[in-house]
């Protein structure tokens, strides 16, 4: 499938990982906070970026997204940790991805699940025509950003590209996340990278109630200086509504489902 397509480098092994050994194993608030720890502290102030960064299937699944991604390298290689190390001891379930804009994220994320999870689908989300009405009192995105993506293209590349396992999905989230819940099933990863208040809540509300447990929601945004709405649908919803306590706070806010 992906011939000719060869990087020299070491792949990246769970002994790569920092070890915390001070602190106590297992989940502690829902949380686990070795493995929080490891990635998070790994990234910010340890190796692992580029450890990670040599690793031959990064390389290869970010050449294949190159020029589709927006994402931040540290929150990409976040997405690399879990779905290497932190997927194979949860229930089986799938990716779902929520604002995908020109889909280099979840063409990352189908590549790296081909090779190390070919059972797990990558469901990507997106009306592909710009964001939708935004709330003028917390949104500093406006109504029609991320606008301009050739959804018919961006299918022919990922079909070019040997990517049997990602569907992109098109519509308003309200319209197609319940039809993509009930063909997944389950979802292992639920990566939220809508920017704006109300899609990030309806996002984060339908997957909750569909993740396995343990399984890992990721908000792309809330951290940023721009999306104080998505921050807020982390503060008002996932801490004060259901209690969760965060997983990572770099390089983005990582929650477990109880």
């Amino acid at each position: 499938m992906f011939k000719d397509l060869f990087f020299s480098g070491k792949s990246m092994e769970a002994t790569d990982l920092p070890v915390f050994q001070h602190l106590p194993e297992g989940e502690r608030l829902d949380r686990n906070i070795r493995d929080g720890y490891a990635r998070g502290w790994g990234l910010q102030f340890g190796d692992l970026r580029e450890k990670i960064a040599a690793d031959p299937l990064y390389k290869e699944a970010l050449r294949l997204a190159s020029g589709r991604t927006v994402q931040s390298e540290d929150n990409r290689m976040n997405l690399f940790l879990l779905l290497k190390f932190y997927m194979d001891g949860l229930a089986p379930g799938h990716v779902v991805e929520f604002g995908s804009f020109r889909g280099g994220s979840a063409i990352f994320m189908a590549r790296l699940c081909a090779e190390w999870h070919p059972e797990m689908q990558v469901f990507a989300l997106d009306t592909f025509a710009g964001m939708p009405e935004t709330d003028r009192s917390i949104d500093a995105h406006s109504q029609g950003d991320f606008s301009g993506v050739d959804l018919d293209e961006l299918r022919s590349y990922s079909y070019s590209i040997g990517l049997r396992n990602l569907q992109f999905v098109e519509g308003l989230f309200e319209d197609t996340a319940p039809g993509v819940m009930a063909q997944a099933g389950a979802i292992r990863l639920a990566h939220i990278d809508c920017d704006i208040r109300s899609a990030v809540q309806y996002s984060y509300d339908i997957s909750r109630s569909h993740m396995v447990k343990g399984g890992y929601i990721a908000f792309d945004d809330a951290l940023f200086s721009s999306c104080l709405g998505a921050t807020e649908v982390v503060e008002e919803k996932v801490i004060r509504r259901d209690g969760l306590n965060s997983e990572q706070i770099y390089p983005h806010f990582v929650f477990r489902a109880p």
